[in-house]
């Protein structure tokens, strides 16, 4: 199969990655951010914070730091060893705290206290680049964005849409395959299959419901006995990252900071 695919055609390849995203969609119907949010403010913040670190680990860390730090002023105020205290679980507490000061002092600032929803305007804050903008706009705001994560990038390379490693140019590359309505639900959709099927160092090739379009199939555990056991989230019947999932989610719930 890799093979016949190594001539394929750029319209072929188009034809496939559209197939892919259908067939991703009706196996994720309940993709999302799994970062727990209850506006702009908090995703943007969530997502600064989930650098380096596992959504799961941000959202057992910001309950307590969006009681103490509600809105981008209180945020703004905060005294630096006491916020690093609080998302010290994140890792690269005191770089985090330093961004996260900043941009609440800017959006407090330069944008009366609100996010801003475009993405010129948020690429200038502090620790906030194209991917974490593109993460607010499309799930705070309904602006479509393709999100270029660690798991993303692997994906889209597994499958030959692109050669590319730099990010942008990922971006760029997907967004002229899929129509701009795609790009948001889009990158959800290959994200959680990156999370719980294709894996970085062992991919479940062998449960994996896209196999018959993947010209990388083999990369990983080809029996499907033992694929199954590679399974992660609800797809191997354990808790999701989030600890408030929406309410289509048919996974469990995280367990809190200390329960697990």
């Amino acid at each position: 199969m890799a093979k016949a695919l190594k001539a394929e055609s750029h319209l072929a390849m188009v034809r496939r990655a559209r197939r892919i995203n259908r067939e991703l969609a009706e196996v994720y119907p309940y993709a999302h951010p799994e970062l727990d949010f209850r506006n702009p403010f908090e995703l943007l913040v969530a997502t600064v914070l989930s650098a380096q670190t596992t959504d799961l680990r941000v959202n057992q860390t910001t309950p307590a730091l969006f009681a103490a730090y509600p809105t981008p002023e209180d945020m703004a105020a905060a005294v630096p060893e006491e916020m690093e205290e609080i998302i010290r679980p994140t890792g690269f507490f005191r770089a985090k705290t330093k961004s996260l000061l900043g941009l609440s002092a800017a959006l407090r600032d330069e944008f009366g206290g609100e996010v801003p929803g475009r993405l010129e305007d948020l690429v200038k804050l502090p620790g906030v680049g194209r991917k974490t903008a593109n993460v607010v706009l499309g799930n705070a705001f309904g602006v479509p964005g393709i999100t270029v994560d660690t798991h993303f990038g692997r994906l889209v390379r597994r499958w030959k849409w692109t050669e590319e490693e730099d990010p942008v140019k990922v971006e760029a590359v997907v967004a002229g395959i899929f129509p701009k309505s795609e790009w948001t639900m889009l990158s959800h959709r290959v994200v959680f299959h990156g999370r719980r099927i294709c894996h970085a160092r062992k991919p479940a090739c062998g449960a994996c419901p896209i196999a018959p379009l993947c010209p990388s199939y083999g990369e990983g555990e080809t029996d499907p006995e033992k694929a199954r056991k590679l399974l992660k989230y609800e797809m191997g019947g354990y808790p999701g990252q989030r600890l408030s999932p929406p309410a289509d989610y048919p996974g469990k719930p995280a367990p809190a900071l200390g329960a697990e």
